[in-house]
């Protein structure tokens, strides 16, 4: 690619056409990616499921809580990366965006590896405080130690495909998560029967699905759109602030549905592992069946930040209710197949009595709740790239607190394991919706501020909107 086509891939193509248009082409490439992985994930456990063993199965549910906290850091940190380089480029900044580029790489290696050291240090602590014990806790402490090194790979990687969507490429993001899916869907029967590694064969085809992640990403930043400047630490320590600005509540907005994911773990651990199996499938299911809708926080950030950039106001807004229209007509899809599938799912598995029924309950009445969970995230993205990353780390930490720990742990006190899963779905009702509220506000704020003192007499500009559909004359 010439310098003049690179040029031309990193305009500011979100300022102009179709916001639904750009939120559905951006929201499709990037879940294909994405939902691959996320398949790649749901066989893994299938294949640690034929292995016939309870504690096997529970294993993996105590891991993939921890796992959770290595994936949110990353995307906390690309999050800061995306919408830096995203703004840069609505400005019209070329050299601007392939400064902040590099250094918030460089950034997030540093500190994805400092915090992989860390976690990797303390393993059996964590999962002990998770309500892991006897071989379910060997087994994942095993498991964890071979991926956690991994980290600043699975970083690096996330970084890289969330620049690639803020240069307005998405198809080339989209293959940086397929990859890691395609390495991951070959070596994983191989690793775990044909070398008859067991669960350290899944752990070994993760990591090298991190490294080929790490690979495509980095290849499409560097070598595609040449957005990667020789480091110079003075511009580094100057961009710092910047990044860190944006970087760290990000980061601790993503660890916050972690923790929340966590307490419910330690709570189902008190009715045994057959819980705690079901719990894992049900944590396999949700990303594979809202994918699309994980995909849509990510695919929405760069066409906010660009209008934002360019002061386009009102396309802010239709960006972001295009976006919580398409999450609604997603959501009533996946809870109709969940609804009408869940007894196959079940027995995919090879799950039976309570390990069922809580896939039963979560596939039946509880995933369009999910929808919530969706508007959760897409106000997040909005937050992080309107300026307002701290909004998005309140109303994160509200949901994995007061939207989370009341509901599951009263619901496992009355109904047990199916009272605490039930619980967690239903504290992002209050919190998802306050999230949206408080994001069209915000962007309504940002726009009178831009108008100036003339636009005091607009009365839309002091209200909040009365449903995520209205329009500025509603």
């Amino acid at each position: 690619m010439t310098e003049a086509q690179s040029t031309s891939t990193t305009s500011a193509r979100f300022v102009t056409g179709s916001t639904m248009r750009h939120v559905v082409v951006m929201t499709v490439t990037s879940s294909v990616g994405l939902v691959a992985l996320f398949l790649v994930d749901f066989a893994d456990m299938y294949f640690i499921s034929l292995l016939g063993e309870i504690e096997v199965a529970a294993a993996i549910g105590y891991a993939g809580s921890i796992l959770f906290f290595n994936v949110s850091i990353g995307i906390g940190l690309a999050i800061a990366a995306s919408a830096l380089v995203a703004r840069a480029i609505g400005a019209d900044d070329r050299a601007g965006a392939k400064r902040l580029c590099t250094n918030s790489l460089i950034y997030s290696a540093v500190i994805a590896a400092i915090l992989a050291t860390l976690l990797w240090l303390f393993v059996p602590a964590i999962l002990s405080l998770l309500g892991a014990e006897g071989r379910a806790h060997a087994l994942a402490t095993n498991y964890l130690r071979i991926i956690v090194p991994t980290m600043p790979a699975l970083t690096l990687g996330i970084c890289g495909g969330a620049i690639l969507r803020a240069l307005g490429d998405p198809k080339r993001a989209m293959y940086v998560t397929l990859s890691g899916g395609l390495v991951n869907a070959v070596l994983d029967p191989i690793l775990i029967f044909g070398a008859g590694l067991g669960l350290d064969g899944a752990a070994i085809a993760s990591v090298c699905a991190r490294l080929a992640v790490m690979c495509v990403g980095l290849y499409g930043v560097i070598r595609v759109h040449k957005m990667i400047d020789k480091p110079v630490y003075s511009l580094l320590w100057l961009d710092t602030p910047a990044i860190s600005a944006i970087a760290a509540p990000a980061v601790l907005t993503n660890v916050a549905t972690p923790v929340g994911n966590a307490y419910v773990t330690s709570v189902i651990a008190q009715f045994g592992d057959g819980p705690v199996a079901g719990w894992a499938v049900v944590g396999r299911i949700i990303p594979v069946a809202f994918g699309v809708v994980f995909a849509l926080s990510g695919a929405v950030g760069p066409i906010l930040g660009q209008n934002l950039g360019a002061h386009q106001y009102g396309r802010l807004r239709q960006s972001l209710s295009d976006s919580l229209l398409f999450a609604f007509i997603y959501v009533a899809v996946a809870w109709a197949i969940l609804a009408l599938g869940h007894e196959y799912i079940s027995a995919f598995f090879g799950l039976s009595g309570p390990a069922a029924e809580l896939v039963g309950l979560f596939c039946t009445w509880l995933s369009p709740t999910f929808l919530f969970f969706g508007a959760l995230f897409v106000a997040s993205a909005a937050f992080n790239n309107l300026g307002r990353p701290h909004y998005s780390t309140a109303f994160a930490w509200a949901r994995a607190t007061l939207g989370t720990i009341p509901f599951v742990y009263f619901g496992g006190q009355w109904y047990g394991a199916t009272g605490a899963l039930t619980g967690y779905m239903l504290g992002s009702v209050v919190v998802g919706g306050l999230a949206v509220a408080a994001c069209y506000q915000l962007i309504a704020t940002l726009a009178h501020a831009h108008a100036g003192p003339d636009a005091t007499a607009v009365p839309l500009q002091r209200r909040w909107p009365l449903w995520p559909f209205s329009t500025p004359g509603d």
